[in-house]
C-alpha cells in the first residue's frame, strides 16, 4: 500500500504539529508519521519523575496564534512535563491536527527516488509513503543512550531509562533504586527518586554545575501582563541570542521569570572585587552569575564564576567528603547545557541517599542483583539509566536515509554532520531537517527555533511551487562554508575548551565523531542568514526541475 501526500513529516512533536498547521494553511496535503501513540515528542517520552523545562513557561510557547496565547494558562513559572504535554494535546485538539498523523508508525527507511523525484518512507506497519518533500521533525533529544555495560541484560530487577519512561506510574516504595547519570535528567529525577524509594544509590561520572529552579506557582497578574504584551515579547525573542525575551512584568512584586534570560551584564565579573561578587550572589542569586559575558570566553573569568558555584555546593552539602565529590573540577561553566535543580544538592543530605563516584570507583559490570564496581557491589531492585541521548544526529542517522546516487546519510556524516543552516544537506534534494546540526537548535528556546524553521521550509516550498521548481538542495560549497563558520564562532568559547566533553560534541556516545553541532552565533544572526537566502531567491542552493514535473 502506498500513500502520496504533498509533504511527509517524520515526528509529531511540536515541530511536526506546527508543520501540519502551517502546511495546511498553504493548501498542501501533509502526512505525519509518529512512532509514539500520541503527540508531544520529547515531552511524550520523557515522563520520568521531576521532568521539567528549563525555559520559562510563558516563553516556551508558540507565537503563531494570538488566540492560543490568550486561552492557555500555565500553572507554574517553569513547567513540569505533564503540563507541557497537556499544552501539546491542547494544540492538537484545537487545530484538529491528529487526522493528519499516523501514530504507532515508525519510519524504517527514507529513500530518495531520483527518477520520480520522490521521497519514499517505509514503515514498520508495512505501508510506504511517497512525497516530493520530506521534513525530518525527529527532535534533537529523541534517541536514548544506554551505555554498554557488561551484564546489563542479566539484571533481574526493574530497568528504566529516563528518556523512555512508562506512561503508567512506577511504584518505588520500599525499593532499593540505583540511578546511573547526573546530567540534566538525572539532576531532575534524583530528588524525586530519593523521596519515593527506600534507598537511592547515585552513580556519578561527571559532577555538574546547577542553578536553583524557580519553583513558584504562576501569578495571575504576571500571566495577564504577558498576554497583554505578547507581540512585543515575540519580537524580543527574535532578537535575543537564546530566543528568550528580556520582558519583565511590572505587576509582580518580585520577578517570576528566570534571571538568566536578562541581558548580559555590561560589566565583567573580573572587574568586580570579591566582596562585590558576593553581594551580587546574595542579592540576585546564583543564576545571575551566568549574566556576565566574560565567563564564556575568558578562562580566568570563567574560573572565578566556577569558584562561586563550587562554594555554593559546599554550603549546601553537609558532608565535606560528599560535597567534594559533587564539585565540578575539570571543566567550566558554558561547556555543558545549564542544569536547573530542585533540591538536588540537599538530596545528598538525606540518610537514604548514597553517592558513588565512578571516576574513582568505576562500574565494572551489572549482574542479576545490582551493580558491581571495582570496590563494592550494590544490591538493587530498580536500575534507572539517566544517561542522556544520542543528541541531534541520532534520530536522523537511525532513520536510514538514502539520497542521490545511493549515498546514505551515515556515509555523508561519517566524519560528523555536514548541513547548510541545519536545514538541508547536499545530495539529499527536498529533504529538510528541523533544528538540525548547524542551527542554534538546543542552544535556543526550542519553540522559537521550531517556528522559524517550519516557516522557512514552508515559504521555500511555496516559492518552488509558484516558480515551477520541484527540487532544492544546498550547494556543496555553501554547505562547507557554513560548517566552517559554525566551527569558527564556537572555537573560542567554553563549549569547545580542551577539557569540555559534552553531548554538544557527541562526546557521550562511543566512536561518535567529535564535532561541535549547534550554532553558537546566536539566534538573531542565524535568522538573518536564513532570511538572506530567501530574500535573494536561494543563492546558496541549487534549484531544479525534474523530468517528471
Amino acid at each position: 500500500m502506498s500513500v502520496k501526500p504533498d509533504v511527509l513529516v517524520i515526528g509529531a512533536g511540536f515541530a511536526g504539529m506546527y508543520a501540519i498547521y502551517r502546511l495546511r494553511k498553504l493548501g498542501l496535503q501533509v502526512q505525519v508519521l509518529e512512532a509514539g501513540a500520541d503527540v508531544g515528542g520529547t515531552w511524550y517520552w520523557n515522563r520520568y519523575p521531576g521532568s521539567r523545562c528549563d525555559v520559562p513557561s510563558l516563553e516556551y510557547s508558540f507565537g503563531f496564534s494570538p488566540d492560543l496565547e490568550q486561552e492557555w494558562d500555565w500553572p507554574e513559572v517553569f513547567s513540569a512535563q505533564p503540563d507541557i504535554l497537556n499544552y501539546a494535546n491542547h494544540i492538537a485538539d484545537r487545530f484538529d491536527l491528529r487526522r493528519s498523523i499516523c501514530f504507532n508508525t515508525r519510519a524504517t527507511a527514507v529513500t530518495y527516488l531520483e527518477q520520480s523525484n520522490q521521497w519514499q518512507v517505509d514503515t514498520d506497519t508495512g505501508t510506504s509513503y511517497h512525497a516530493t518533500y520530506c521534513i525530518m521533525a525527529t527532535g534533537c533529544l529523541s534517541v536514548p543512550n544506554k551505555p554498554d555495560i557488561i551484564g546489563a541484560e542479566s539484571f533481574q530487577g526493574e530497568t528504566y531509562h529516563t528518556g523512555l519512561w512508562p506512561e503508567e506510574p512506577v511504584d518505588l516504595s520500599g525499593k532499593r533504586v540505583g540511578i546511573i547519570g547526573t546530567g540534566s535528567s538525572g539532576v531532575q529525577a534524583i530528588p524525586e527518586l530519593a523521596g519515593q524509594s527506600q534507598h537511592l544509590t547515585v552513580f556519578q561520572r561527571t559532577p555538574v554545575y546547577t542553578v536553583p529552579a524557580n519553583r513558584k506557582r504562576m501569578r495571575k497578574a504576571v500571566q495577564d501582563e504577558f498576554k497583554e504584551n505578547y507581540r512585543q515579547i515575540r519580537a524580543m525573542q527574535q532578537n535575543n541570542r537564546g530566543g528568550v525575551s528580556t520582558f519583565r512584568p511590572v505587576k509582580s512584586v518580585k520577578p517570576d521569570l528566570n534571571r538568566t534570560s536578562q541581558p548580559r551584564q555590561t560589566i565583567d565579573i573580573k572587574s568586580l572585587m570579591p566582596e562585590q561578587r558576593q553581594q551580587q550572589l546574595d542579592q540576585q542569586g546564583l543564576e545571575s552569575i551566568l549574566g556576565f559575558a566574560d565567563i564564556y570566553n575568558d578562562f580566568e573569568a570563567n574560573e572565578i564564576a566556577n569558584d562561586l558555584f563550587r562554594h555554593n555546593i559546599k554550603r549546601r552539602v553537609k558532608d565535606p567528603q560528599v560535597a567534594e565529590k559533587l564539585l565540578p573540577k575539570n571543566y567550566g561553566l558554558g561547556c555543558k547545557r545549564q542544569v536547573l535543580d530542585r533540591d538536588y544538592y540537599d538530596t545528598f543530605n538525606r540518610d537514604n541517599v548514597l553517592l558513588v563516584d565512578v571516576q574513582e570507583n568505576p562500574i565494572t559490570a551489572i549482574d542479576s542483583t545490582g551493580v558491581q564496581t571495582t570496590i563494592d557491589h550494590y544490591e538493587l531492585d530498580v536500575l534507572v539509566y539517566a544517561t542522556g541521548f544520542d543528541a541531534m544526529t541520532g534520530a536522523l542517522l537511525n532513520a536510514n536515509i538514502t539520497g542521490r546516487n545511493g549515498q546514505t546519510l551515515q556515509e555523508k556524516w561519517q566524519f560528523g554532520p555536514v548541513a547548510y543552516l541545519g536545514l538541508q544537506m547536499n545530495g539529499f534534494p527536498n529533504l529538510f531537517t528541523v533544528t538540525g546540526p548547524g542551527s542554534p537548535s538546543v542552544l535556543c528556546n526550542m519553540l522559537v527555533a521550531i517556528e522559524q524553521h517550519i516557516n522557512w521550509i514552508s515559504q521555500c516550498i511555496v516559492y518552488l511551487k509558484e516558480n515551477g521548481i520541484n527540487q532544492i538542495e544546498p550547494n556543496a560549497s555553501s554547505e562547507l562554508t557554513w560548517i566552517s563558520h559554525v566551527n569558527d564562532v564556537a572555537k573560542d568559547s567554553m563549549f569547545t575548551a580542551p577539557t569540555c566533553n559534552s553531548w554538544y560534541l557527541g562526546a557521550n556516545i562511543p566512536d561518535k565523531p567529535r564535532i561541535f553541532m549547534p550554532y553558537v552565533g546566536g539566534f538573531p544572526q542565524y535568522r538573518e542568514h536564513c532570511e538572506t537566502e530567501q530574500d535573494n531567491h536561494y543563492p546558496g542552493f541549487t534549484l531544479g526541475r525534474s523530468a517528471e514535473y
